[in-house]
């Protein structure tokens, strides 16, 4: 299926280790974006969009834990290792054939991981960010990618924060630095016109000096 809007849309750690109450991960606004990141697949999918989706798996021994989350993590019940119940999604956000996969070793998806390389084989021109959580990595994904010359839409009912205030305060920055910010009824209207490729327009201007 051809993807006119040259966009990837980009689910990050939406297991159940920081959606589900009990994880000692969970993140308190997670399981209320699930069903808008459920539409907001459908949605990609329908319009031809490569689905991703990036997780946060640890090993059992703890050795690729962050530093700063691993007294946490020990706390927690040295919680999603491969196979865990905190390493799995809920059934209706686990992919499907013909959807990437991607483990990241930190917060931002493009942190020694394959992600770009898969990106730019694609083509594609804008990531489409959806997951939580918002402050971490959503936001480092957000600045990575613009760092690297990708267009950037964050989905704010598909992303979430521990607060409100946190949530809110964080899609204001991510909108000042450029990001473009849209919910997932936005979403349902999103075409190759929505975001301008800013890197293809700079290009064309230092052309034409």
């Amino acid at each position: 299926m051809k993807n006119p809007t040259k966009s990837a849309f980009i689910l990050i750690d939406m297991e159940q280790g920081f959606i589900d109450p009990s994880s000692a991960h969970c993140i308190k606004g997670a399981a209320a974006t699930v069903p808008a990141c459920e539409k907001a697949i459908q949605t990609a999918r329908q319009k031809g969009i490569p689905v991703f989706f990036v997780k946060r798996i640890y090993r059992e021994d703890g050795s690729d834990v962050e530093c700063t989350r691993y007294q946490s993590w020990v706390a927690g019940g040295r919680s999603m290792s491969p196979g865990s119940f905190g390493a799995q999604e809920p059934e209706s956000l686990r992919p499907q054939p013909g959807d990437y996969t991607i483990i990241k070793p930190r917060w931002s998806a493009f942190f020694q991981t394959e992600l770009d390389l898969i990106l730019r084989r694609l083509d594609i021109r804008t990531v489409i960010l959806a997951g939580t959580t918002t402050p971490n990595c959503i936001r480092t994904t957000c600045y990575d990618a613009n760092a690297l010359d990708y267009n950037v839409v964050v989905l704010s009912d598909c992303t979430s924060s521990q607060t409100e205030e946190i949530q809110q305060a964080n899609l204001d920055d991510m909108k000042r630095m450029g990001a473009f910010i849209i919910d997932s009824c936005a979403f349902e209207k999103y075409d190759e016109t929505t975001v301008s490729d800013l890197a293809a327009c700079i290009r064309a201007d230092i052309e034409k000096r």
